[in-house]
């Protein structure tokens, strides 16, 4: 499934294309993706694939295609402090995503069949806190995973404020997948090979709505146990956050606020990403020629497709030689602001998440 975009180079590229092609539509989704780089997901070897808008899978490790998880993003209509459950999580791609927009104070589930792939994604998690440039940029809530199927949970879990599930739901289970959200939320899954969204307007009440047509390989039933029954599944606790944690939030909150009021009083602009300059595409005009009793086309090149051919090699030329020059790291304003604080290198390696930079 994909393939609705065209292949981007890196990932800025990938989402200005997902932009264009309206799968993108809001500042906070768009600010999601850009911050989270899809290639990271991607086992070695396998990058160059990543900024293509195509699903990847690797044994039991699997990506979507990204517009899927853009209209997923969309459709889920993320709002910090929300409850979030996703049902087959996988790498932890989207649910690191959503963090981002859920903030500190929301919870962030994950359900996964694979073990070996929730070990990935505890991996790709651990790599976002401690080396990632967008990780003080955002207040993040992190995703806690667990291994099991997601038609086994248990009976008396808590209820969620939004859920997607990542695998074809049978029309049997549709209820069952209802039950777990609550009034108010919104659960999207693919069904009956449409991708829809489904709203809890009332205790017995829900709107549905289909987003897009989509394939997606079918949820994998439950096996039993010597009882013949299936064994439950329990979610992670919705714990509630210590002191200590608190005033770490709160201080780099306060922090990051100063920052931004700073940076706006000097009239210094938050930095953009750079947008890629998209390559002119050269348009042939043909002309006729008689060969013996034949009338074959022939390319003509007009003058401005020569200036359009110097054009583009001058870009080149200039990309390449910026690329030759070596990269200056991002300035992390956070870090430095924390780093001055007059406090022991012990609570200063605490409020930067013990960070190397």
């Amino acid at each position: 499934m994909g393939g609705a975009v065209s292949a981007g180079e890196d990932n800025d590229d990938l989402i200005d294309n997902l932009k264009e092609a309206q799968y993108i539509r809001t500042e906070r989704v768009e600010q999601a993706f850009r911050a989270i780089d899809r290639g990271d997901y991607y086992l070695e070897g396998y990058r160059d694939n990543a900024y293509k808008d195509l699903a990847w899978k690797h044994g039991n490790i699997h990506l979507s295609a990204p517009c899927i998880y853009s209209e997923v993003m969309e459709a889920l209509k993320l709002q910090p402090g929300l409850s979030f459950l996703n049902l087959g999580s996988g790498t932890g791609y989207l649910s690191t995503m959503v963090g981002l927009i859920l903030g500190p104070f929301g919870i962030n589930h994950g359900i996964e069949l694979h073990s070996d792939v929730v070990e990935y994604a505890k991996e790709k998690l651990e790599s976002f806190i401690k080396n990632s440039d967008s990780f003080d940029k955002f207040e993040f809530c992190e995703p806690a995973f667990v291994v099991g199927n997601c038609l086994q949970i248990a009976s008396d879990s808590h209820q969620y404020d939004r859920i997607y599930c990542g695998a074809g739901v049978q029309k049997d289970h549709e209820n069952y997948m209802k039950i777990l959200l609550k009034v108010g939320g919104i659960l999207v899954m693919p069904i009956e090979d449409q991708l829809t969204q489904i709203m809890r307007t009332g205790q017995n009440t829900w709107e549905s709505k289909n987003i897009l047509a989509v394939s997606f390989a079918p949820l994998v039933q439950p096996s039993k146990n010597d009882n013949g029954k299936p064994d439950s599944v329990g979610l992670p606790p919705c714990a509630v956050r210590n002191l200590q944690d608190l005033a770490r939030i709160y201080i780099r909150r306060t922090l990051r606020n100063f920052i931004n009021d700073e940076m706006q009083a000097k009239g210094i602009p938050q930095r953009a990403p750079p947008k890629r300059k998209r390559k002119k595409v050269k348009q042939r005009i043909n002309t006729y020629v008689f060969v013996g009793n034949q009338l074959i086309p022939q390319p003509l090149d007009s003058e401005e497709d020569e200036k359009m051919e110097e054009d583009n090699k001058e870009e080149e030329e200039k990309d390449h030689s910026e690329a030759m020059k070596p990269e200056e790291p991002p300035q992390n304003f956070l870090r430095e602001k924390i780093m001055k604080l007059p406090l022991p290198e012990s609570l200063k390696a605490y409020l930067t998440y013990f960070r190397d930079k």
